[in-house]
């Protein structure tokens, strides 16, 4: 096979170009221009920098997560810090018959449901608020989300910022208007490409509500028998 052959070929990639890239379209066109792959990286973590919760970042996968309850896997949400809002994520197309939620009571007991979930390759798409997590665990996270091919979204406060990750996206989520309607998206880290942005993006701050024991979304605790 010769040279322009090979530069053809969709497994050949050269270098200062990023390689080829299966991703989840985000559903926002400014947004997906942006990253490899025209959105989110499936079989790798996605890390969402959030300066405090409920500015939007639930809003802003919507139409990913609608697209990810489309095949048979499940969505499944690991300790959110409120109960995703039943009526806002149908009338986005969620599948609510394929989605979990899993309240760990501690810590480690979340970082191993994370993987669990991520490794099992079960789940489209497994969302996981961490309040902390080392170097470490994140390359833990990342091995077990290329072992499932699953797309790994991870929301993590600003002071994690500095901090070194094997993700392959990282962006970061403020306030863009004083009435808190739009978000203004970061690009942080993506592979093959430079930090850039913001993209704004309108949200919709009904999706999460307080934790509430009539939660519509099926929930469970995580055991070590079971995700």
């Amino acid at each position: 096979m010769n040279l322009p052959d090979l530069l053809q070929r969709a497994d050949i990639w050269r270098g200062g170009s990023a390689p080829p890239v299966q991703a989840l379209p985000s559903g926002f066109a400014a947004l997906d221009r942006l990253l490899p792959g025209g959105g989110l990286p499936r079989g790798a973590l996605t890390e969402i920098v959030i300066a405090r919760e409920g500015i939007g970042e639930l809003s802003l996968l919507l139409p990913a997560l609608a697209r990810a309850t489309e095949d048979e896997r499940w969505l499944v949400f690991i300790a959110p810090p409120h109960v995703p809002y039943a009526p806002a994520l149908a009338r986005a197309g969620v599948n609510l018959a394929r989605m979990l939620v899993v309240h760990p009571r501690n810590a480690q007991e979340g970082l191993w449901a994370v993987e669990q979930a991520l490794r099992a390759g079960t789940a489209s798409v497994v969302l996981a608020w961490l309040a902390h997590a080392d170097a470490k665990a994140l390359r833990r996270l990342q091995l077990a989300a290329e072992a499932g091919e699953s797309l790994g979204i991870l929301f993590r406060p600003a002071r994690g910022i500095e901090e070194n990750s094997p993700a392959a996206l990282r962006l970061k989520l403020e306030p863009a208007s004083l009435e808190g309607a739009r978000v203004a998206v970061h690009v942080l880290k993506r592979r093959g490409g430079w930090p850039t942005g913001p993209v704004l993006v309108e949200v919709d701050h009904a999706v999460a509500r307080p934790l509430s024991p009539r939660a519509s979304a099926r929930s469970l605790h995580a055991r070590r028998t079971r995700v």
